[in-house]
């Protein structure tokens, strides 16, 4: 007798404030778990040793997934001076000690000078991958490979708690930019070097961990109570600028076909070539298109049967 799967057509977002100690696959591999949900993925690595928010896509939600990896994430950093270590946070082997001479003006320039567009190396102990492996296997073998520097942007610092040798502070950077790196570098900036002791991810385009929940909190819930936490898919992409369709232009743009903009009845003021929209009709949330030659043409869209209400407009 054939056995029925236990895995469900699940849909939606989860905003999981993930725990020091799993790696982001291990964490997603619980919360699909939780859920039974037949298909899931991230929108972003978060390291075993960092903490906070990873959102979570089940079902057709994951075909947004990707444009969050683009966003601009926030943490919040906890960075002792004097040591800096092999990994460059407080699991590594302590390569060098030295005194902490600066002051917290000294450390205030210092943290004004990596702001900005900055250049970084990428460190050996990431997921950043070399001929398909990452380049932490090579660096638990003790090997060693060349990396290019990488242009990041970050946008703000700024410093909470400080109790030298020890500080914290909250970071608003672009995609790409390493925390450990850049706790490194101001580190070495002050002629002390410096390592991560703890590093937590507050947000990432526009979520915050207000609404995330943990694991346990998760597994404590029943079936319904869990389903009720799970977000519209439309919340990976409500910075985007939206427009409302009828119902026949809605169904036009559902089917692949070309809907002319004098067919929106809302949208945003200005509409330029290029530009892309959260699209919605009576139904709800149809995906995402973009102006063209006069016309919103589809770009990624949910299936016909899974049409979500809007998160917010």
């Amino acid at each position: 007798m054939q056995t029925r799967s236990r895995w469900k057509a699940i849909h939606g977002v989860l905003l999981l404030d993930k725990p020091v100690g799993l790696s982001s696959n291990d964490a997603l591999q619980k919360a699909r778990r939780l859920f039974q949900a037949a298909r899931a993925g991230h929108t972003g690595t978060l390291d075993p040793l960092a903490s906070g928010l990873l959102p979570i896509c089940f079902g057709d939600a994951t075909r947004f997934a990707g444009l969050m990896l683009d966003a601009d994430k926030e943490y919040i950093a906890d960075v002792r001076l004097g040591v800096r270590t092999a990994t460059g946070d407080a699991e590594g082997e302590v390569l060098s000690v030295r005194p902490v001479l600066c002051d917290v003006a000294a450390l205030d320039a210092a943290i004004k000078a990596h702001t900005g567009e900055i250049c970084q190396l990428p460190p050996m102990h990431s997921a950043l991958k070399r001929d398909g492996k990452p380049l932490y296997e090579y660096a638990r073998a003790g090997i060693t490979v060349e990396r290019e520097p990488r242009h990041v942007i970050v946008r703000r610092i700024d410093r909470l708690s400080t109790d030298l040798p020890d500080f914290s502070m909250r970071v608003l950077c672009s995609k790409g930019t390493y925390i450990r790196t850049l706790a490194e570098d101001i580190g070495e900036s002050l002629g002390c070097g410096a390592h991560l002791t703890g590093l937590r991810r507050t947000g990432t385009g526009g979520l915050t961990l207000q609404d995330a929940l943990t694991l346990e909190t998760l597994a404590g819930m029943d079936e319904a109570a869990r389903l009720a936490r799970l977000q519209p898919a439309d919340l990976l992409v409500r910075d985007m600028p939206h427009c409302a369709l009828p119902d026949s232009a809605a169904l036009r743009l559902g089917n692949g076909q070309t809907v002319a903009l004098d067919a929106l009845l809302a949208g945003p003021g200005e509409l330029r070539e290029g530009m892309t929209l959260r699209a919605y009709g009576p139904a709800g949330f149809l995906g995402l298109a973009s102006v063209q030659s006069g016309c919103l043409r589809a770009k990624r869209l949910m299936p016909t049967n899974a049409i979500h209400k809007p998160e917010s407009t």
